[in-house]
């Protein structure tokens, strides 16, 4: 199996999470976990490949989210910094099931912030 899919979708989730300062050996551990569980599914499903990164995104926000809890700003994974009111809240991947050409977007306003992998800097 060619696994570049997997690559890929391992550097945009890397990219984001070095851009919100989120780059921790714990969050690294959750991607290597879910690339590894996700080349799995892909062997089992290859023309879900368009899928991958945002599932691998998914996977990555809800271990974390799991792991420190959705009020621990480890868990809370990307912040929403678009908004300038409210509640912190976070971004989803859209569309739902990850692909293809997945974006964060703001769960509060809906408003698209990102593609996956293009993050800018909190």
């Amino acid at each position: 199996m060619d696994d570049s899919v997997i690559y890929a979708a391992r550097a945009q989730v890397l990219a984001d999470l070095q851009a919100r300062g989120l780059c921790t050996p714990d969050s690294v551990t959750l991607l290597e976990e879910a690339c590894s569980e996700r080349r799995w599914w892909l062997q089992q499903w290859p023309d879900g490949a368009p899928y991958i990164a945002g599932l691998i995104a998914q996977d990555v926000q809800d271990g974390l989210a799991d792991k420190f809890g959705r009020s621990a700003p480890e868990g809370l994974w990307p912040v929403c910094v678009t908004c300038t009111s409210g509640p912190v809240h976070t971004l989803h991947i859209d569309p739902d099931l990850g692909g293809p050409d997945p974006r964060w977007v703001c769960e509060e306003s809906g408003t698209p912030v990102a593609r996956l992998g293009e993050l800018s800097h909190a």
